[in-house]
């Protein structure tokens, strides 16, 4: 019961997080949010407030923030039409207007309960989605991928205030391994692999398993002056894999804030890095599907870390579910960037290509093209669901 309450509690913030950043910037948008909910299907609870209503709803997975509007094909005359109608509001009237229109638009708002079918809460305000700028469309629908890198870095704040960072630092040279014979020493520590920036040890450990076999070229510093060595690694047997015979330095805590800040940053753009490391594994078949985790295998993995960490305390969990965090949502905030129809990458190409054509595309067209792509996608939820079940009978 705890495990399923602690992935419910996950993956409730990153949702939460996610729809809470559209919704912030269609609300200064000055757009109508209809309804702003936490998880799918019928209404547990509503309540209504600013003329939004707020919903918590029976299954506790997913969430929306639905705007009005947001799949409407509206043409010029359209706009200049229905800019003053129905769901009359500030961003729809210039500053002077709106003082003369305000409290004869809120009446009719009160008056209103839908709006081009869709059910409206009470004192709804707002224009539709479709009838704003190109740019603010733009920011609306790009702030539910940057307030999951958001809460991504609000989680590691927390996990490296309480654990520590793990610095690129040298601890330990094992004598007869190619770092030793390239004069690597304790206390070294690497700046850079390749001409690749590395700023936790954890990018040493990702840059050399993706690069398996390959000559690297370090950069490290000891104390005040930068070295330079060349690295062939070798092939270890009892481990499966090239090594150069080092190892890390293990956590250090903070010094101060400024420093739990930096490592926050290295720790998102470390997951960052690693989500679309795997995404070209995927692409290039270089992974099997037995590999690809889902929502059973992630739920899995909550529950693994809850039953291990307890023992410990409530503490240990939190900071362990946080971890959890900090990855999931990079890697939500990065997939739901790519230029997929039905996500938030997908419908950014559209708003890109109507800012550089000058136009829209046929709102008709493109709502086809999403309805494709989530067709695509729940196919591929399907099978991602039936390979986690088969993987864990």
């Amino acid at each position: 019961m705890l495990s399923l309450l602690a992935a419910i509690l996950v993956f409730g913030l990153i949702i939460l997080f996610h729809e809470f950043g559209h919704f912030l910037l269609a609300k200064r948008g000055g757009i109508c949010v209809v309804e702003f909910s936490l998880g799918m299907g019928p209404r547990l609870f509503s309540m209504v407030k600013g003329g939004t209503r707020y919903s918590l709803k029976l299954f506790p997975f997913g969430g929306s923030c639905m705007m009005l509007g947001e799949d409407e094909d509206l043409s010029d005359d359209d706009r200049d039409e229905r800019a003053g109608k129905n769901i009359a509001g500030k961003a729809a009237y210039g500053e002077d207007e709106f003082k003369d229109t305000k409290a004869a638009s809120h009446k009719e708002a009160e008056q209103t309960r839908s709006y081009a079918g869709v059910e409206l809460a009470p004192g709804a305000t707002g224009v539709t989605f479709n009838e704003t700028s190109v740019w603010t469309r733009f920011l609306v629908i790009a702030a539910g991928p940057v307030f999951n890198f958001i809460l991504a870095f609000v989680c590691a704040f927390f996990v490296i205030s309480y654990v520590g960072y793990d610095p690129a630092e040298v601890y330990s040279v094992v004598e007869g391994y190619p770092a030793a014979e390239a004069g690597i020493e304790p206390g070294d520590v690497i700046t850079q692999i390749n001409g690749k920036n590395i700023k936790i040890y954890r990018d040493v450990l990702a840059y050399t398993s993706f690069h398996q076999g390959e000559t690297l070229n370090l950069e490290y510093r000891r104390g005040n002056e930068l070295h330079q060595a060349v690295i062939e690694p070798v092939y270890s047997a009892e481990n499966g894999s090239y090594m150069m015979g080092i190892s890390g330095g293990g956590y250090k805590k903070p010094e101060s804030v400024f420093v739990t800040a930096k490592y926050s940053a290295y720790e998102l753009r470390y997951w960052i890095n690693l989500t679309f490391k795997s995404l070209g594994m995927i692409v290039k078949r270089q992974v099997k599907t037995d590999d690809i985790a889902g929502p059973v295998r992630i739920v899995s993995m909550i529950d693994s870390t809850v039953r291990e960490s307890s023992e410990y305390g409530l503490m240990v969990v939190l900071v362990n579910l946080a971890n959890m965090c900090v990855l999931l949502s990079a890697n939500l905030g990065i997939m739901n960037l790519l230029p997929i129809p039905a996500l938030d990458g997908g419908r950014l190409v559209f708003i890109i290509l109507e800012a550089l054509r000058g136009r829209p595309i046929d709102r008709e067209k493109e709502g086809m093209i999403h309805m494709a792509g989530m067709a695509v996608l729940m196919v591929l939820m399907v099978f991602i669901l039936f390979n986690d079940i088969r993987n864990m009978l």
